[in-house]
């Protein structure tokens, strides 16, 4: 007899692998994306980790004043990244203290400040985006090209479904990726 005591504790892996055809095929479609997606994070996370002693949140942070040379303010950061202003001040306040980026106040606005990257957090995010290429390049390798351009293909089709299914629920435009 099983002991109910136990907590039942699955990873997303092992959800994917007890579906059986009974199951919808769009919830087997979902669970395989999901399982893809965090064996991806995972693995650029440990290696963010290890080779650069970064996380994936900074990294991420650091991609979108990439994006931006002249700097973003915070509120745009904190949407850009969907997490909260008091995430975006943390991660901001840990690059700032290694000298990866700058906070200045916005003249006539006292609380807001926009940050930018400095060189060395442009030096230091263009070495890390190299190897973020590099890696996903690898865990991607024993797909074929014309394999990664059909799944490309098909997920695009299946993000414009989704946003289409959410702008008619709810006038949501969603995220663009």
């Amino acid at each position: 007899m099983e002991n109910l005591a136990q907590p039942l504790v699955m990873t997303r892996a092992d959800l994917e692998s007890r579906l059986t055809d009974d199951h919808h095929d769009a919830l087997r479609l979902w669970l395989r994306l999901l399982t893809c997606t965090t064996l991806i994070e995972r693995g650029i996370r440990r290696r963010l980790r290890e080779r650069y002693g970064m996380t994936l949140a900074r990294f991420d942070l650091m991609a979108q004043l990439e994006r931006f040379p002249a700097g973003l303010r915070m509120g745009e950061l904190s949407r850009r990244l969907m997490v909260t202003g008091g995430n975006v001040t943390g991660l901001v306040a840990q690059l700032v203290d290694e000298g990866l980026v700058e906070r200045t106040a916005v003249p006539h606005d006292r609380r807001a400040h926009v940050v930018r990257l400095t060189v060395r957090g442009r030096e230091a995010f263009a070495a890390m985006a190299i190897s973020h290429e590099r890696w996903i390049v690898e865990m991607t390798g024993d797909l074929d090209p014309d394999d990664r351009d059909r799944l490309h293909a098909l997920l695009g089709r299946l993000k414009d479904a989704v946003r289409s299914r959410e702008r008619d629920a709810n006038g949501d435009d969603g995220e663009d990726a």
